[in-house]
């Protein structure tokens, strides 16, 4: 009797452990696809807190991979999935998302005290199908931080105006 009832046990596994599984893969993928690219990696998973929401919550800004190419520091989101197949992986690289980076980014720069130093914004994409081969993909210079900065009345936007 105790067999027929435990197919209807509830599931004792961690809620995400599949998908954090794929996305640790992913990462160490990432982070030797960028070493074999000549970048010297500096830090992983850096998290931070950056501030409040909307609400008064806090934000914890996260940073999956933080390296060096050549003389400029890069910011690198890592996105892992087993299909592209409804929207390319990069799709999740939103402005929410990168918003939140450049955030955690610019903590970084001041707690490190590299805020002259030149950087970018990159992401690797990981592509692991169950039945095809792996497909990594490295984007240099994905965003920058100019599409979230505010016009000023004084910025060359605003002289048609005159």
């Amino acid at each position: 009797m105790s067999e027929v009832f435990s197919i209807f046990q509830k599931d004792t596994r961690l809620p995400g452990r599949f998908t954090s599984e794929l996305g640790a893969r992913g990462e160490a993928l990432a982070a030797n696809h960028l070493t074999k690219e000549g970048y010297r990696l500096v830090m992983a998973n850096y998290k931070v807190p950056v501030g409040r929401n909307s609400k008064g919550v806090a934000v914890t800004g996260e940073i999956d991979l933080v390296a060096l190419d050549s003389e400029t520091l890069c910011f690198v989101e890592v996105k892992t999935r087993r299909s592209d197949e409804f929207a390319p992986l990069t799709a999740n690289v939103d402005l929410r998302k990168q918003r939140q980076i450049i955030r955690t980014a610019r903590v970084y720069r001041r707690v490190f005290r590299v805020e002259d130093m030149p950087y970018r914004f990159d992401v690797v994409t990981v592509l692991m199908p169950k039945f095809a081969e792996l497909k990594i993909e490295l984007t240099r210079g994905f965003w920058n931080e100019a599409k979230f900065r505010k016009l000023s009345w004084e910025s060359p936007t605003w002289d048609h105006f005159s």
